[in-house]
């Protein structure tokens, strides 16, 4: 737990919100627009992953120097694989099912609980909810988010900024706890 900073988490989330205003002040158009909305939420996506693994190796070195190539190794494991679902989903959509992008937003969301859930077991408990909130958010994007909501700028930016507030209160709390104990 301790390897991942409550701070960070939220800088990430409000790096989402960023993004969404980026997106809704210059890209009009966004189905018409594809590659650039693609730019600014991969561009987003991976700025919050190299923040949150700097983060997340400092820390650990930090609080956790004997075992801490072990946590870094067995956090990353647990993740990944939704990481590169939804990297390969983007890819495999943008190439062969472009009437498909506008599912992205949800999709991206369900893979992410799923990475959420994932890592469940090394998180504390209530991180249950997180997952349940992004694959909540999801699935309700693909159910509306086709036709004038397609590749709305808040259908990520509200979760994923939301999200990573909810990881980062679920993480303090935490701290909170374990430092309360004797």
């Amino acid at each position: 737990v301790r390897g991942y900073g409550p701070a960070t988490l939220t800088a990430t989330g409000a790096l989402a919100v960023l993004a969404a205003s980026v997106q809704a002040h210059f890209v009009h158009t966004p189905a018409r627009q594809v590659g650039l909305y693609l730019a600014i939420w991969v561009t987003t996506a991976t700025l919050a992953l190299l923040i949150i693994s700097i983060e997340t190796v400092s820390r650990t070195l930090r609080m956790h120097s004997g075992l801490a190539r072990q946590m870094i190794h067995s956090a990353a494991e647990q993740f990944l694989p939704a990481i590169l679902a939804g990297l390969l989903l983007t890819v495999v959509l943008a190439r062969d099912a472009p009437q498909s992008l506008w599912m992205l937003p949800g999709l991206w969301q369900v893979v992410y609980s799923l990475g959420v859930f994932s890592s469940c077991k090394f998180l504390p408990r209530p991180m249950i909810a997180v997952g349940v909130w992004y694959l909540a958010t999801g699935l309700m994007y693909l159910a509306v988010g086709r036709g004038e909501w397609a590749f709305s700028p808040w259908a990520m930016g509200v979760p994923y900024g939301v999200g990573q507030v909810l990881v980062a209160i679920v993480l303090q709390l935490s701290d909170q706890e374990t430092d309360d104990k004797p």
